[in-house]
């Protein structure tokens, strides 16, 4: 349990290629120093993974973990974690073995300073009492009869020799021609340890022994290790009423908070190894979803359980690569590879681009067999509810040796499934990943006959993200479907139309017969066709004015108080000074201007109904529809009136419809917007005037903004300023009204980033009322300043956002590429910074009825032939067509002044 930890090149590491480093979360993180590049004066302090000073006198040990003194300096004191050192007498230049004692040495000094004795003989510091000589002796083992005495293998003591040795040779020596089979070199050269053979008999072939030495660094550090690796063999279970390994641990963790921590790590305590993620579950969220790393990287180590080729080992370290491994290991191999536990901190390397440093990252574990209260809280799912560790092994061969550690052992516990799981960050733009978290679960294998026994074993390397943002959403079909639905019925539209005027313009203008009329059984597939282009454009229809109704928008104002007013205070006998109010009347009325352009059209309805009622009825091109040959727009009241066709009665009052609403729309943007009134430029002209913006997003990250910012500063002013200011800009004496300096363009098309939408969705949950907007006489006093302060909270968000205030959430202005303007799409996702896109078109009207008239005259155009084929009366048509615009144009206004009330706080009794 006291086995040193395998530092980084032993365990698995993840390494990122000269990153950025990572965002976010709680710092743990840590510089990268290693054994090797400590100082001759500096020691690597295992406990904190960095380099500690020795003291004077001192020098780095040989394992270059702790500090020595040099020759001739004697240890005083040890307190765990450092040691102070004192100078031996001259006629005592020599050192004891364990450092404490100066003493006179019989022979040379080694280089450490220490008594050295020839060979095979024993350096004896102390007589039998353990009292210290003055002068150390070499004493030769009795090697004979009846003695049989030899060196041990730390050359400390005389033992009796091994059996071998007495049965070939009749003393502790192995001299020729017998054969010493030893583990060492060394061992070999002073006779000590190994087997002997004659030269004639079977003996095992050499190297088949091993001994291997290690001293124990008696120590708080070392003991506070041991006593962490017996809580990672028990599998970091925590219980209030056990007092075993862990429980002493954390009993030990509370009772040193004054030792202070390690790189500013509070899980991590000085001299103490860093074991929990916190006492008690609930920190894994933190941890795990907080830091963000980025995916150049590329792991270094290797499975130590499952071998392979090396190929396919490192097929599992290239990133996106979704691996798995499975094998069996025999017990016998276990037992013989893995005699000792060996433990692993892991963590993940990286390199910092901005300050050239090397750091580490501490990799969670999960240990599944963990128990928390005796309850297994790592098997579910919530992360919650999961208590990480750090430290983890792979075997255990030790706990399971019962009364002696040479003992075979009873039960072996493996690591039997091992996975590392990645997930990546979703919407950002390079690619994140989280910090990777390693999965772990423990085999208990009962062992009874180790070679016939094996044990399956996995590895495996998971990559996930959340798939809330990949999953195709039931409301996301449904819009497809309803955009799909608008498209088609276009289609429909447009093979109906051309199919009745051809038959229009071939029957009726033929001179020789070469074309009949379809029959009226013929005439119903056409008939079916239009029905399906009504229904599709119904439902696109439908969805327009439903997605118009539900727009969020808000009206920021940039007016600033104008000097200070004198105010009484409640409750106080006096009056304090405070800022002016600004006037809310220029919100309202920019409110009320956009509540009245909600619903104007590039035609006027009445005029296109009665227009074409006249053409088809006074004028007589119903005629047309009759099923003869004849093209005359009159007939005589004694001549014999045909049957209508269905197709002919589509074509002559589709193109009426097509032909006067384009002589109306030519009329109304050449000459009327020109010459006599622009509703909607002459709208972004007010906003500016009035000091205000208008901030829209029809969908969840993408809308419109008008920068209504006034160039003179103030709006809230007096007619003379007013028309000072007019003049003024009319004479090019102040800067221009562009959301950027030197240009012109007020009218954006936006697509913002989900973290700027996250933002205004949580400010706008307090703007928004369940039963509508605040009512200024009926609410609750609470209650209007609850919506009064999120409204300037929206306002002022708003506006700090358009003046690059939140750099997190920051924005630029860019020109739409040729494609994007002719596909009506953007390329560019706003990951990390919204999209203003400049809009010369002023396609905010896109939000109105303006800006969807060939929606809303195709829908008025198959509403009207509906109603005439299946009435065969275009007076009823022309009426109900009329009919239906009126309810439609009442539905949008009204509901349309709800939603302007409930989103904007503008109190709907204001908007007239």
């Amino acid at each position: 349990m006291a086995t040193p930890r395998r530092w980084l090149e032993m365990a698995v590491l993840l390494l990122p290629l000269c990153s950025a480093g990572p965002s976010g979360g709680p710092g743990f993180l840590l510089p990268l120093r290693q054994p090797r590049g400590c100082g001759p004066a500096q020691y690597f302090d295992i406990g904190s993974l960095s380099c500690g000073q020795c003291g004077a006198s001192q020098r780095k040990s040989r394992r270059d973990t702790s500090c020595d003194c040099q020759p001739g300096f004697k240890i005083i004191s040890n307190n765990g974690g450092s040691i102070t050192c004192e100078k031996c007498p001259k006629n005592m230049s020599g050192i004891t073995q364990d450092g404490w004692d100066c003493i006179a040495c019989p022979y040379e000094l080694t280089a450490e300073g220490k008594c050295k004795c020839p060979l095979n003989e024993i350096l004896v510091e102390r007589d039998t009492n353990g009292a210290l000589l003055k002068t150390a002796l070499c004493v030769q083992c009795d090697g004979m009869e009846p003695s049989f005495a030899a060196l041990n293998p730390l050359s400390n003591r005389c033992i009796r020799c091994e059996p071998t040795f007495i049965s070939v040779n009749k003393s502790c020596t192995c001299s020729e021609p017998n054969i010493l089979v030893s583990a060492t070199k060394k061992a070999c050269k002073r006779n000590i340890g190994g087997l002997c053979f004659k030269s004639t008999g079977n003996f095992p072939p050499k190297g088949i022994a091993t001994v291997r030495f290690g001293k124990l660094l008696y120590s708080n550090l070392t003991s506070c290790q041991a006593l962490g690796n017996m809580c990672v063999m028990n599998m970091n279970s925590l219980s209030s009423g056990n007092a075993d390994a862990c429980g002493l641990f954390q009993f030990v963790y509370a009772n040193t908070a004054g030792l202070g921590t390690v790189h500013s790590i509070s899980f991590w305590r000085q001299n103490l190894p860093w074991l929990y993620y916190g006492d008690q579950p609930g920190l894994a969220s933190q941890v795990l979803d907080t830091t963000q790393f980025p995916t150049s990287f590329t792991f270094k180590g290797t499975n130590k359980l499952c071998p392979d080729t090396l190929t396919r080992l490192n097929a599992a370290y290239t990133f996106g690569t979704t691996y798995q491994q499975k094998c069996k290991i025999s017990v016998s191999k276990i037992l013989k590879d893995y005699s000792n536990p060996l433990f692993y901190d892991v963590f993940l390397e990286y390199y910092d681009e901005e300050d050239k440093q090397q750091y580490l990252w501490a990799v969670p574990v999960l240990n599944l067999n963990l128990q928390y209260n005796e309850i297994f809280i790592n098997k579910g799912n919530n992360m919650n509810n999961w208590l990480l560790t750090r430290r983890m092994f792979l075997v255990d061969t030790l706990s399971g040796r019962e009364n002696d550690l040479g003992n075979q052992p009873r039960v072996i516990r493996i690591a039997s499934e091992i996975t590392i799981s990645i997930r990546l960050v979703p919407n950002t733009q390079r690619g994140a990943i989280y910090p990777p978290l390693i999965i772990i679960a423990y085999s208990d294998v009962l062992v009874q006959n180790p070679n016939t026994e094996s044990v399956l074993v996995s590895f495996s390397v998971d990559y996930e993200m959340n798939q809330s943002e990949a999953r195709i959403q039931t409301d996301t079909v449904l819009k497809f479907l309803l955009f799909y639905a608008g498209d088609l019925a276009n289609v429909f539209f447009v093979i109906t139309v051309g199919t009745g005027i051809y038959w229009l313009i071939f029957f009726k203008a033929q001179q020789f017969v070469s074309v009949l009329l379809p029959l009226p059984s013929q005439e119903d597939n056409f008939v079916s066709y239009l029905g399906c282009a009504f229904t599709l454009k119904a439902l696109q229809f439908l969805h327009l004015l439903l997605s118009q109704l539900t727009i969020d928008i808000f009206f920021i104002d940039w007016e600033r108080p104008r000097g200070k007013v004198l105010k009484a205070v409640e409750g106080e006998n006096g009056i304090r000074s405070i800022a002016a109010p600004v006037s809310i009347w220029r919100t309202y009325f920019i409110a009320n201007e956009w509540n009245e352009i909600q619903t104007i059209r590039k035609i006027n309805p009445l005029f296109q109904v009665l227009a074409v009622l006249f053409f088809l009825e006074v004028v007589g091109f119903s005629n047309l529809a009759i099923m003869d040959s004849s093209s005359s727009l009159t007939r005589s009241p004694e001549s014999y009136i045909a049957p209508s066709s269905r197709i002919l009665r589509y074509g002559v009052s589709a193109a009426l419809w097509l032909v006067i609403a384009i002589i109306q729309i030519t009329y109304f943007s050449v000459f009327y917007e020109r010459f006599v009134e622009d509703k909607i430029r002459q709208f972004v002209d007010l906003c500016c005037m009035s000091n205000i913006s208008v901030f829209l997003l029809s969908h969840k990250c993408f809308g419109y903004y008008i920068h209504g910012r006034s160039v003179h500063g103030h709006s809230d002013t007096n007619m003379e300023e007013m028309n000072m200011n007019l003049k003024r800009e009319a004479e090019n004496l102040c800067s221009q009204r562009g959301l950027l300096p030197n240009t012109d363009g007020q009218t954006f098309q936006i697509s913002i980033s989900s973290k700027m939408r996250q933002h205004y969705d949580r400010i706008h949950e307090t703007l928004t009322r369940k039963h509508g907007p605040v009512r200024l006489l009926n609410s609750s006093a609470t209650t209007f300043e609850q919506s009064t302060k999120a409204y300037h909270t929206m306002n002022k968000f708003l506006g700090s956002f358009i003046d690059h205030v939140h750099k997190e959430m920051d924005y630029i202005v860019r020109d739409k590429l040729l494609l994007e303007r002719i596909l009506g799409m953007e390329f560019m996702e706003p990951m990390d910074k919204s999209i203003f896109y400049n809009d010369e078109g002023h396609s905010f009207s896109d939000v109105l009825f303006y800006g969807n008239e060939a929606t809303l005259l195709i829908f008025d155009i198959l509403f009207f032939t509906i109603v005439d084929i299946s009435t065969q009366s275009f007076v009823l048509a022309a009426v109900l067509t009329y009919l239906q615009q009126e309810i439609f144009r009442f539905i949008r206004n009204s509901f349309g002044q709800k939603n302007l009330a409930s989103k904007t706080l503008v109190d709907e009794r204001f908007l007239i």
